[in-house]
């Protein structure tokens, strides 16, 4: 593709950036660095290499360059979408945002910042997090499809939709009676099997730390008079358009 002209050229052109910039990064690591002190994932990688590259056994300054390209890459910028996405439910859903609020305070208080202990004893802030990340759908990789209706192949019983509000931001989804958290077999973003995302459990904790840490300190608006788009554009993921928030301290 690189040798055909036309606008996707571009993405060549800022992906060598990227790796100009990281290549740049593990130089100033190799200069100053300390065997018994790593400082981060590129200088532990740089000690368990030691002075020799072995391309076989995948430590090389190459390889180096290339998972820092795909912990930033795959674990930035995917976790950054589902935030967009979470804020922008907020201003849309208040009465939601008031009441992940009221568990954060209830739970966490407002003199440290949330944990991930907290997480089992804030079911609702949970469900809301599911729910942004169903809704958000940030990953669409497979092909689409659908059951038009309620179908029975063999013994084999294919629902329409396994969720009772599917077009709708419901983070009764993730939420049983008693309004505790429970599991959905159909909640599938990390993908599953072979094709499972080895960052899951990082990306995880992630969302809910920034998440609940924003949600703590700060109460999210739209602007007067604008109400921005629930419509998505699609690139390396499927990402909220620009959209401007108000951020009130709460």
């Amino acid at each position: 593709m690189k040798w055909l002209p036309g606008p996707h050229r571009k993405i060549f052109t800022l992906t060598q950036k990227i790796i100009d910039f990281v290549e740049i990064r593990i130089k100033e690591h190799r200069e100053n660095l300390n065997l018994s002190s790593p400082r981060d994932y590129i200088d532990a990688f740089l000690i368990e290499m030691g002075e020799k590259e072995d391309e076989d056994s995948g430590f090389s300054l190459r390889n180096l360059c290339f998972c820092t390209l795909d912990l930033f890459g795959a674990g930035t910028e995917t976790t950054t979408t589902t935030l967009h996405w979470g804020l922008l439910y907020m201003i849309y859903y208040p009465d939601i945002q008031k009441k992940v609020q009221a568990e954060i305070d209830a739970v966490v208080g407002s003199s440290r910042l949330p944990s991930l202990t907290d997480r089992e004893h804030m079911p609702y802030t949970d469900a809301v997090i599911h729910e942004i990340q169903r809704m958000g759908n940030i990953v669409p990789l497979n092909v689409a499809h659908v059951a038009n209706k309620d179908t029975t192949v063999d013994k084999y019983t294919i629902p329409k939709t396994m969720w009772e509000t599917p077009d709708s931001f419901n983070p009764q989804h993730f939420l049983d009676q008693d309004g505790k958290f429970r599991r959905r077999e159909a909640f599938i973003p990390f993908s599953m099997g072979k094709r499972s995302c080895l960052g899951e459990q990082l990306a995880r904790m992630e969302l809910f730390l920034f998440f609940t840490s924003l949600l703590q300190r700060f109460s999210f608006s739209a602007p007067v008079g604008e109400q921005p788009s629930l419509e998505f554009k699609l690139g390396v993921t499927r990402s909220p358009k620009p959209y401007l928030l108000c951020a009130v301290p709460h």
